[in-house]
């Protein structure tokens, strides 16, 4: 099974940019969307039923404003999402459950500048983690993809002393990731290409991308038992049409 995940920073605006032909073409079985900025009725009959894909969104109650979603060739046995109203209300969280393992698409808060939201930030991690440990206790693997909005360590982002104190980089959000993966959880990139610098994320200022000047903050993250089950993953930054480029993941 191959697995994308990509925040587009708006599917009205990466739909100009060709992404239904690029998912029809893919060959993609699932894809996980973050950051759709979008509400129902302002979605085109084609985005919301791309040939060949079933489309499942969580909407954030502020317009143009977060949002989540899921393209699935097979239709999942359930779909849900957090179920904690403070962090569905701003759809950061859909999941699909099938047969062999369960899907969580999440767009994690931006701790944004000065740490303005990092309680929020910490709480919807610390929410995280708990649904995916009840979930690995009640038998299931998972795939936590996304944009988690935060770079794990100075290998994952080109500028890290510069970068000492700025939202994504927090004490409080890599002392999270340390503590997930000590959890019982395996960031899958890292695990297979443990030495490769590689970012899913550019500043739109200063030609980031073009100098390549980023982050790594989008991954596929599995718990421990079902890593034997991951065949290949990679970052696809040839990708263009947002400010994020997509992450992949594929299964046995």
């Amino acid at each position: 099974m191959k697995i994308l995940s990509w925040n587009v920073n708006g599917i009205r605006a990466v739909e100009k940019k060709g992404f239904i032909e690029y998912v029809k073409n893919s060959g993609y079985d699932l894809i996980g969307i973050q950051e759709t900025k979008a509400q129902p009725d302002q979605l085109s009959e084609e985005l919301l039923n791309i040939e060949g894909y079933k489309s499942y969104f969580k909407w954030a109650e502020k317009k143009g404003y977060s949002g989540v979603a899921i393209y699935s060739k097979e239709e999942p046995l359930e779909v849900t999402d957090m179920g904690i109203s403070e962090f569905d209300s701003e759809g950061r969280v859909i999941i699909a459950k099938f047969k062999e393992f369960t899907f969580i698409n999440a767009y994690f808060p931006n701790s944004q500048d000065a740490g303005r939201r990092i309680d929020y930030k910490v709480d919807f991690c610390e929410a995280m983690l708990k649904l995916c440990n009840e979930k690995v206790a009640n038998g299931e693997n998972i795939v936590l993809c996304g944009d988690y909005n935060i770079a794990h360590t100075e290998m994952d982002l080109a500028r890290p002393k510069q970068n000492e104190g700025n939202p994504g980089y927090l004490p409080e959000e890599r002392a999270f990731m340390n503590k997930f993966l000590d959890a019982g959880y395996i960031d899958t990139f890292r695990y297979f290409k443990p030495t490769e610098v590689k970012y899913s994320w550019w500043s739109y200022r200063m030609k980031a991308r073009e100098k390549n000047i980023g982050w790594r903050i989008d991954y596929h993250c599995v718990n421990k038992s079902f890593i034997d089950n991951v065949k290949d993953v990679e970052i696809l930054n040839e990708v263009e049409g947002s400010d994020h480029c997509p992450v992949y993941i594929e299964l046995k």
